[in-house]
């Protein structure tokens, strides 16, 4: 058995129920998500589109998140999920920082890590995940992806071509897969950003303090030091490959 997730993007309307589901459910603190549902506007005023896609943890065979704990507080289920223990973890957020798509955060009231885990303990108990069950469009399909009469397995052989998945180049095998879907929807970079339009545009009155040869919008928008640490390919990579 190997549990997977999809979402059908082109069913997916934006309503939150399975997010709202999901920090009831689990308990999630505020200002904290296990899931949350993303959106982007395309296209130019009048004929402008919004794409929703939500986001969480991929659970990856190969789990940078999994190899770069030190007390193996992530772990791996018989049915592919991985899970957290909670008690095992002693806050050090490398986890956090190995997961190539932001999938996990450090809980401010317990200092501790966590994220989605595909509702292990409604699994267990032979419930769906409580995104899936509060969907009013189905878009959410839970199940087991080596069963090829499951409804996920089905879904994939209809779509196939269509079916993607988020930052394929980091090698890491996700079992959360999209259909529907366009390239903004998963990679909102591959928007470009409107000209002439956003924060710090047309400041330039400012451009004389600091750096000359950058304005002031290309130093707001570049990675500081702090982000740098957070987003460190090679700190990512060598999770992947599982180098400790």
């Amino acid at each position: 058995m190997k549990l997977g997730f999809l979402v059908d993007l082109s069913l997916c309307m934006g309503c939150k129920g399975c997010e709202v589901a999901c920090k009831v459910e689990n308990e999630v603190p505020l200002s904290s998500w296990r899931l949350r549902v993303k959106y982007i506007d395309v296209g130019t005023f009048p004929d402008t589109s919004r794409s929703f896609t939500p986001l969480r943890c991929n659970h990856c065979e190969n789990a940078p998140c999994e190899r770069i704990c030190p007390v193996s507080a992530l772990h791996y289920l018989p049915n592919g999920i991985v899970n957290i223990d909670n008690s095992r973890c002693i806050g050090c957020a490398g986890c956090m920082m190995a997961c190539p798509y932001g999938a996990i955060y450090m809980d401010p009231e317990t200092n501790t890590a966590d994220k989605c885990t595909f509702c292990a303990h409604r699994v267990e108990s032979g419930l769906e995940p409580a995104c899936v069950v509060a969907c009013p469009v189905e878009a959410n399909i839970f199940g087991d992806v080596d069963d090829e009469t499951s409804r996920i397995s089905r879904y994939i052989m209809e779509h196939q071509g269509n079916v993607q998945v988020r930052k394929p180049e980091k090698h890491t095998n996700p079992k959360h897969f999209y259909v529907g879907g366009g390239n903004n929807s998963l990679n909102p970079l591959a928007h470009k950003r409107i000209e002439g339009y956003g924060l710090f545009n047309k400041v330039t009155h400012l451009d004389h303090i600091g750096d000359p040869n950058h304005s002031v919008l290309d130093r707001f928008l570049a990675p500081s030091g702090h982000n740098d640490k957070l987003t460190n390919e090679s700190f990512i990579e060598s999770a992947t490959k599982g180098d400790k």
